[in-house]
Formats: C-alpha cells, structure tokens, sequence
C-alpha cells in the first residue's frame, strides 16, 4: 500500500501578516491540516511583491510565489477597503496608500481626515483568496461586506481597518465582533468559508 506524502495536509498561510494569519487559522479550524506561517520555515521563503492592479492578481501572485518557494500548497490573500467618497481608494493598495511606513492607527487617522465633511461615508470591504499548488495551479475565492466609514475609531479588535468600518446593518465597527462572528460576516471570513468548503472536499 502506498503511503501518503508526508506534506500532503500541510499548508502554508502566504502573510507576514500576523492578523491575517490569525484569522485564517481561526477560519479554517478543526479542518486536518497544519497551517504554517512563513516563519516556521527554514529557510523562510521570501515575500512575493504585490504590485499587481487587482486584489485577484495580487492573491494569485503571493500565493504562487509562496507555493513555488515552499513546495508547499499556500492559501495568500489580498484585501482592502474601498470608499466610494474617495473612487475607490485606498482600495487595492489600502496597506501602502497612506505610506509604506504608516501604522494602522495612523493609516485611519489619515482615513478620517479625508472624509471630513463628507455626506457619503458609504464603503466595502474586499478579499480575494488564492488557494495555489507548486505546479502554479491557483483557485480563487472571494468575498465582500458592505457597510460605512465611521466618524471615530471604535473598538479594540481586529486590525488595519476595522475600527473605522461600520458594517450594513449591524451599528458596530468590525473591531468592535468577537473573532467568530466577525468571521461569520467579514470579507475575509466569507472567502475563507468558500475556501474551507474547498478545502473540506478534498485539497
């Protein structure tokens, strides 16, 4: 009898975001697989660039790179906030729009000071996820959350943009959901169920 490859349920989550791979761990859950960051590595692959115009490209760009480097298959992402006030922006440069240094408080600080004033505060948020194989297959699954700019920061959970997106419906900014029922409702958690749905069928 055959025996299975040894790397066959280990997957390697395509961030050196620590947020990101926190929650991709907490959405993919209980599934049998072993999700590894970058880091746990050696030697630690390198950072693909993303500097592709949509979040799919971007998604399917790390997610290869990291695969190739690995030879592991890698589950990457790319996700951002778009404000119709603003045409969109920061949209699918949402990390570096405010500055590649910038801190998450001041990226929303910055945030707020451009919609001062504004009547239309109305915004989504975007993820689309990559599921890719070393050979450079690559499936995507993607996920969206209506809602608006809020006036102030509100909340202490989460990251990046979360405590200034309030979401449809609801009243409450994304930091402000414990972690499973944000992932019931986010952009990413809704790409990740797609992809768990994937995952859960056989990778």
């Amino acid at each position: 009898m055959r025996s299975e490859p040894k790397d066959r349920h280990r997957f390697l989550i395509g961030s050196t975001n620590p947020g990101k791979i926190r929650e991709y761990r907490e959405i993919l859950g209980g599934l049998d697989l072993e999700l590894v960051a970058p880091t746990d590595l050696n030697p630690v692959p390198p950072e693909p660039d993303e500097d592709a115009l949509t979040f799919a490209e971007n998604a399917s760009t790390k997610a290869r790179g990291y695969a190739a480097a690995s030879r592991l298959q890698t589950i990457a992402d790319d996700s951002g906030l778009e404000v119709y006030a603003l045409r969109g922006a920061p949209g699918v440069r949402s990390r570096r729009f405010f500055g590649d240094d910038a801190s998450a408080e001041e990226r929303n600080a910055k945030l707020l000071a451009l919609l001062d004033g504004a009547m239309d505060r109305s915004a989504r948020f975007v993820c689309v996820t990559a599921l890719a194989s070393p050979n450079g297959h690559v499936e995507l699954f993607e996920g969206e959350v209506h809602g608006e700019i809020a006036e102030s920061p509100r909340g202490e959970a989460g990251f990046g943009y979360d405590p200034v997106f309030v979401i449809a419906g609801d009243g409450r900014t994304m930091a402000e959901l414990p972690s499973g029922e944000k992932h019931r409702v986010s952009h990413r958690g809704r790409a990740g169920a797609k992809l768990r749905a994937r995952l859960a069928a056989g990778a």
